[in-house]
């Protein structure tokens, strides 16, 4: 069976819109599968998978939803069917990539459906909400969003043109992906994972530089708090084998209450995985804001620094700083994986160094206490002299996780 562009949304009210994309996508030459979301009515024409069908895979039925009459619950029903008729559909082998639209409820069906699919696999998503905070819809996959500039509602002179662009773009995406393509070089490569600053690129991307020459397929991901839940996702998928947390930063975030959180089990991910971790203290001097005034208002004391108009950096403190130390330690003694702590005493970021704005000697030396109290003694703990950039540090980082790799591989 060839790959097919699926298209998951509510055929009742968004009906004539949908049916418009799938008269573009076929046009293209491309063959259409259709699951309905709707609760309301009939659709508009026949889909693949009807509503009843999604319902039911979500724990109800569709006469049920219509006689509760509960948006809420409608969609909390459709967004659970959505998601395991994909994860379903995606085993059949049938998607070449997926289309949805809508407000946002729609919105919110569709992105359940689209973070049940692999990265890598196109997918579009057209909303009225896609111009704000897209990261409930979004998550930590490879969902383009399109802002719809008007509400979903009927075909004119605008909706016409932003529709077609949305599917021409899967359907480019789609004869692209089908397209028989030679092998590149770095299929065979082992994939490895590193986090990555502003503050701590120099490290970073020594640390890259060094493994890419030794043969290693390298992605980076921004320590961001998506950043890092990308990178634990794939680590837990089997698809990352080993990695060089240099940059744990989110860990402060989510402590102290920051916009970079990765959640409380950062940092988790290797260890279940059982796969080598080098692990460093990259950017644990700071918490991140957005502007200046999206700082809380509790913490005006504080010491900040100015990064860009957009991003606010707060110094973390010395109490911060121990308790990251322990709870850094607390989660890599829960693993079995081959581990190593590398601690660079001379600073941890391009801030926290002599003369520059955030310098901390008591704050280093509360996040080293807090690690050397608590961390397993059978985990090793290098501590260098040098701040995280210098070469010196990033050379130490690769030869610990080549020596990991060597010895996994022998």
């Amino acid at each position: 069976m060839g790959k097919k562009a699926v298209l998951i949304g509510a055929l009742d009210t968004k009906g004539q819109e949908y049916l418009f994309v799938k008269e573009q996508l076929e046009a293209c030459g491309l063959e259409t599968f259709v699951i309905n979301t709707g609760v309301l009515g009939d659709p508009l024409f026949t889909p693949d998978v009807s509503a009843d069908e999604v319902a039911a895979v979500g724990g109800s039925s569709l006469a049920e939803l219509r006689e509760r009459s509960d948006r809420g619950t409608a969609v909390a029903v459709m967004t659970r069917g959505a998601e395991r008729t994909m994860a379903e559909l995606e085993r059949s082998g049938i998607i070449g990539g997926v289309f949805g639209m809508g407000g946002t409820a729609g919105t919110t069906v569709a992105a359940s459906a689209l973070q049940a699919l692999p990265i890598g696999i196109p997918k579009l998503l057209v909303s009225t909400v896609a111009s704000g905070n897209t990261k409930p819809y979004v998550g930590v996959k490879d969902i383009m969003m399109m802002y719809s500039v008007v509400d979903i509602s009927g075909i004119n002179k605008l909706s016409r043109r932003i529709l077609s662009n949305a599917a021409y773009a899967l359907a480019g995406m789609i004869s692209h992906l089908s397209q028989e393509q030679a092998p590149t070089e770095d299929e065979d490569k082992v994939t490895l994972g590193i986090t990555m600053f502003g503050v701590t690129t120099p490290c970073a991307t020594r640390v890259r530089e060094k493994l890419e020459e030794r043969g290693y397929d390298l992605l980076v991901f921004h320590a961001t708090g998506t950043g890092g839940m990308a990178m634990e996702e794939l680590i837990s998928a089997g698809y990352i084998k080993a990695v060089a947390d240099i940059t744990t930063t989110e860990l402060a975030d989510e402590l102290v209450g920051g916009i970079f959180s990765a959640g409380p089990n950062r940092l988790e991910a290797s260890g279940l995985a059982g796969i080598p971790q080098v692990i460093s203290v990259g950017a644990l001097d700071m918490v991140n804001f957005g502007p200046p005034e999206t700082v809380p208002e509790r913490f005006k004391e504080r010491k900040f620094y100015q990064h860009n108009p957009t991003t606010t950096l707060m110094r973390t403190t010395v109490d911060e700083n121990h308790q990251l130390g322990t709870i850094l330690a607390e989660k890599l003694n829960k693993s079995s994986s081959p581990t190593v702590v590398i601690f660079p005493k001379g600073g941890v970021s391009l801030l926290d160094m002599e003369g520059k704005a955030f310098d901390g000697k008591e704050e280093r030396a509360a996040l080293y206490e807090g690690i050397k109290a608590h961390l397993r003694s059978d985990i090793p703990f290098i501590e260098l002299e040098q701040d995280i950039n210098d070469p010196l540090v990033a050379d130490c980082i690769t030869e610990r996780l080549l020596k990991f790799l060597e010895q996994k591989e022998g």
